[in-house]
């Protein structure tokens, strides 16, 4: 998703391995999401789970954060403040009850290789469950923390993009069949209308063949893409990256 939205952002960042594109507010609270659920789900109580998402957003230096308005040490102060609050209830809301599942691995990192695409794969998967009902299928979990729900829930491109990574990182790694790509969302904001905060997606890989082979050609496309010789553009436009990336293309850094 990135090389196609910003192949120069893309480049400085997964080829020349410079990471230092400050990530938002909200990227930083669902990481702290993201960590607290990690050792929630390896047994650890949920209250020490919570203080250790809560301790890894505070201990993320300033630097690494994009504060927007927030110029002075007092309202980055606030800003962070904001960030923490954000962050307990959203944590809070995923954990009032959480979907409970018997975990084979938690924040597993993998790679996969497929015939016809000479860049290997590389996925990480928030859990790997055993498949309720499916004696020996796994399912892989993933945890999204949103200011809105996804309007088109499972028909989401950027979900079933996700999902075939995973699959094969996951099939290759435990050499078990791979049933379904379970997408949780949690919303970060309170509904006012009292409706669940959580909200499941499923995606049924028996029902994605076609769908597939479409993705598997968009894979190969990008790595011949990648793998000649190109200039690599900035997007000016990229509402993520964009500025970065042109300051990066006007100093010229990416040769």
């Amino acid at each position: 998703m990135s090389f196609l939205r910003n192949p120069l952002a893309w480049y400085t960042r997964y080829v020349q391995e410079i990471y230092d594109i400050p990530s938002g507010p909200a990227a930083a609270v669902g990481r702290a999401g993201h960590y607290a659920l990690e050792h929630f789900y390896q047994d650890v109580p949920k209250e020490e789970a919570i203080a250790r998402g809560l301790a890894y957003l505070k201990n993320i230096p300033d630097f690494e954060l994009k504060f927007g308005a927030a110029k002075t040490k007092k309202a980055q102060k606030e800003k962070r403040e904001a960030m923490e609050k954000e962050y307990l209830q959203a944590i809070n809301f995923y954990l009032a009850k959480p979907p409970r599942h018997k975990v084979v691995g938690a924040e597993v990192r993998g790679m996969a290789k497929i015939p016809g695409i000479p860049i290997p794969l590389k996925a990480i998967s928030d859990l790997v469950i055993e498949a309720k009902g499916a004696p020996g299928m796994l399912d892989i979990v993933d945890h999204k923390f949103v200011d809105n729900f996804n309007k088109s829930k499972a028909d989401s491109l950027t979900f079933r993009l996700q999902a075939l990574f995973n699959y094969h990182t996951i099939t290759q790694m435990y050499g078990l069949p791979v049933r379904n790509f379970i997408v949780y969302e949690c919303k970060k904001r309170k509904n006012a209308d009292g409706s669940p905060q959580l909200r499941k997606h499923v995606i049924r890989f028996a029902e994605c063949a076609e769908e597939f082979k479409v993705l598997h050609r968009l894979l190969r496309d990008a790595t011949n893409e990648i793998t000649r010789k190109r200039v690599y553009l900035p997007n000016p436009g990229d509402m993520f990256d964009g500025e970065h990336s042109f300051a990066i293309y006007r100093m010229n850094l990416a040769e």
